[in-house]
């Protein structure tokens, strides 16, 4: 099965157009990338997809903000959706702020009964707007809501199989939360089963002495792979996408990126792929 891919948010999309023997199986675009534009962004593209398979990741559904849902927005990523056929459709469980005032980041939720209960009403309308299924992802946050009464994992969970939708589990955010805010990683892993995973996110993140940032500027970490590893020993069919969004290198480093994920899977227990 092909499960490794990359993905595209900053490549450099003429280099990818020379089609290269490349060991990747697989893409991943944001999905607001390409949901304002007919020209040649979305013609490049469609170029890649005659090729590859194409995940859509979005950052601006904002499923947990208190407004209602911009439905122009879902209708675009609908249209989307329906000219690339992508292999898996994904957002994250955050809200982004207000729909005159964009925060532009992935701000965390209270992990209440109040939210879940909104969150999981929302997904099934927006999957069945959308007419699939639709991951959504464990966020990195550098604060935590009072109001919370719901472990991080718990919630997520939750929503999951609550709502029928799928968890993009990105380990590398795991990490750095377990780090901020003191918790073992390896309790998050345990309670996240791997019936409930549709993909996993690999990324580096900066240091900065006092905090870890998720800056997808680096290398994957040893910490996260050994996480990683230790979350795919039941061999699994989940996608493994590894992210480099800062201080990107040539294509052929974060392909090594990928390979390295595969040789981690065909290390793990049970027959490699």
């Amino acid at each position: 099965m092909n499960i490794f891919g990359v993905d595209l948010k900053h490549q450099h999309f003429p280099y990818l157009l020379e089609r290269p023997q490349t060991k990747v199986d697989w893409f991943e675009v944001i999905s607001e990338n390409f949901m304002n534009t007919r020209g040649y962004p979305l013609e490049t593209l469609m170029k890649i997809r005659e090729d590859y398979p194409i995940s859509l990741h979005g950052v601006g559904m904002s499923i947990g903000q208190h407004h209602d849902l911009d439905h122009n927005y879902l209708k675009k990523l609908k249209e989307l959706i329906n000219l690339i056929d992508p292999i898996l459709v994904s957002d994250h469980l955050c809200w982004t702020g207000a729909p005159d005032r964009k925060a532009h980041n992935l701000l965390p939720l209270p992990y209440n009964q109040e939210t879940l209960n909104k969150v999981v009403s929302r997904i099934q309308k927006i999957q069945d707007y959308l007419g699939r299924e639709v991951s959504f992802e464990n966020v990195s946050a550098y604060f935590e809501l009072k109001s919370s009464t719901y472990s991080e994992w718990e919630f997520l969970r939750e929503v999951s199989k609550k709502s029928g939708s799928k968890i993009l589990l990105d380990i590398n955010n795991i990490y750095v939360n377990s780090k901020n805010h003191k918790f073992d990683p390896y309790e998050y892993l345990d309670a996240i089963n791997e019936d409930l995973i549709s993909e996993i996110h690999l990324a580096g993140h900066t240091d900065t002495g006092s905090f870890l940032f998720d800056t997808h500027s680096t290398s994957v970490c040893s910490d996260v792979w050994e996480l990683y590893q230790y979350k795919i020993k039941n061999k699994k069919n989940i996608y493994t996408l590894i992210e480099w969004d800062e201080d990107v290198p040539e294509f052929k480093e974060l392909e090594a990126e990928a390979i390295k994920a595969r040789l981690k899977w065909e290390e793990s227990d049970g027959q490699a792929l």
